[in-house]
C-alpha cells in the first residue's frame, strides 16, 4: 500500500452463521460487484477483495498479478494508463494501481486472482472495524501493508481481457425505485403508514454507514409504539423508530434490533441501494412477493458468469 484511503478494507461475502452469537455478518456492502470481480478473475464467489469507499488508493504490485475492479464511482489507472472497470487485467511487477475517487463517490472491488489471503476468523476474511477483527487486524489498510494472494485457478494470462458487458452490470443509479417484500412487523403500522411508505420518496441520509442507510422523507405511522422486543435483522431490512423515518440496515448491521420492520429490500436491489450515494441518493419503494424476489436473485446470480465475454487474444 502507497497511500491508503479512510475506507479501504478486506471484505468478502461476510460471517454467517455466528450472529446468534451476536456477531454481525460485516461483509461487502455491494454483494454482487464482488462477486463479478472474482469471477472475471477465475476466484470462488466468496474469496476476500478490497473494498474501496469515498476515496482511492494507491497500491504497488509487488509480483505480476491479474486484478478486476468493480463497482461504482472510481477510475481505475495503471502505470498512470486509464483501465477499464469490470474487467480482468493482468498487471506486472512493479506497476501502480491507482483508484481515483469521482464526484459521487461510491463502493469498489479490487479482486486478485487466487484471492486475498488474511486470516480467517469465525469463517471469514471480513474486516468488522467496530469490532476490530477480520481483514488485516480489524482495521483499514495502511501505509505500508502488504497482501498476499493464494494459488490461483488458472493461469492469470489466460483470462486478462475477460469482461462483463454493460448491459449485463447493476444500473446504479442516485435516483431508484427498489423491490421490496412486506417486513414482519407490518401489523405494527397503520393502512396510511404502510401507503406513506410505498408512495413517497425518501433521501439516503448523509450520516449514513456500513450499518445503516438512515432515510429522510415523509414520517411513517405506528400503530402500537416503535419499540417490539429485539429481534433478528436481515440484510436489507427497514427499520422504523419513533422518528417515522426508516433506516435500511446494511452489512455491518447489528445481529438485532428493537424498532418494527415494515419491509425488506430484496436481494437483487440491495447492490443498487449500497451504492446509491448518502446525501444525495434518493428511494423509492416498490412491493414484491418473496417468490418473485428468489427468482430475481437466482437469475442474477446464474446470469454472472455466463454472460462474461472472453479475452480476444492480445486484448490486455
Amino acid at each position: 500500500m502507497l497511500e491508503p484511503s479512510p475506507f479501504t478494507t478486506v471484505q468478502d461475502l461476510g460471517r454467517a452463521g455466528y450472529q446468534q452469537f451476536g456477531v454481525p455478518v460485516s461483509g461487502a456492502m455491494d454483494g454482487f460487484a464482488l462477486r463479478a470481480a472474482n469471477a472475471l478473475v477465475g476466484n470462488s464467489p466468496n474469496a476476500a477483495t478490497l473494498e474501496v469507499g469515498l476515496e482511492g488508493p494507491t497500491l504497488e504490485a509487488t509480483e505480476s498479478c491479474l486484478i478486476a475492479v468493480t463497482g461504482t464511482g472510481f477510475d481505475l489507472w495503471i502505470h498512470e494508463r486509464p483501465m477499464p472497470l469490470w474487467a480482468a487485467i493482468y498487471v506486472r511487477r512493479n506497476r501502480e494501481i491507482r483508484l481515483q475517487s469521482r464526484q459521487r463517490g461510491g463502493w469498489c472491488y479490487l479482486a486478485l486472482a487466487g484471492g486475498i489471503q488474511t486470516p480467517l476468523v469465525l469463517g471469514s476474511r471480513s474486516t468488522y472495524l467496530r469490532g476490530g477483527f477480520g481483514g488485516l487486524e480489524g482495521r483499514t489498510l495502511q501505509t505500508g501493508d502488504e497482501l498476499r494472494s493464494g494459488i490461483p485457478s488458472r493461469q492469470p494470462l489466460e483470462l486478462a481481457g475477460r469482461y462483463l458487458p454493460r448491459e449485463s452490470r447493476p444500473a446504479y443509479s442516485d435516483n431508484l425505485t427498489v423491490e421490496v417484500i412486506a417486513g414482519p412487523q407490518l401489523d405494527r403500522f397503520t393502512e396510511a403508514g404502510w401507503q406513506t411508505f410505498l408512495s413517497s420518496e425518501y433521501r439516503i441520509s448523509a450520516s449514513s454507514d456500513r450499518m445503516g442507510y438512515r432515510l429522510e422523507g415523509p414520517a411513517i405511522e405506528h400503530s402500537a409504539g416503535a419499540d417490539i422486543i429485539s429481534d433478528g435483522l436481515a440484510a436489507g431490512s427497514v427499520q422504523v423508530p419513533a422518528s417515522g423515518q426508516p433506516i435500511v440496515m446494511m452489512s455491518d448491521r447489528p445481529t438485532t434490533g428493537g424498532y418494527p420492520k415494515i419491509a425488506a429490500v430484496v436481494s437483487a436491489d440491495l447492490p443498487l441501494v449500497a451504492q446509491c450515494p448518502p446525501g444525495a441518493g434518493r428511494l423509492r419503494f416498490r412491493e414484491t412477493t418473496v417468490e418473485a424476489a428468489q427468482a430475481r436473485w437466482r437469475k442474477m446470480l446464474n446470469d454472472l458468469r455466463a454472460d462474461i465475454v472472453e479475452p480476444e487474444e492480445g486484448t490486455f
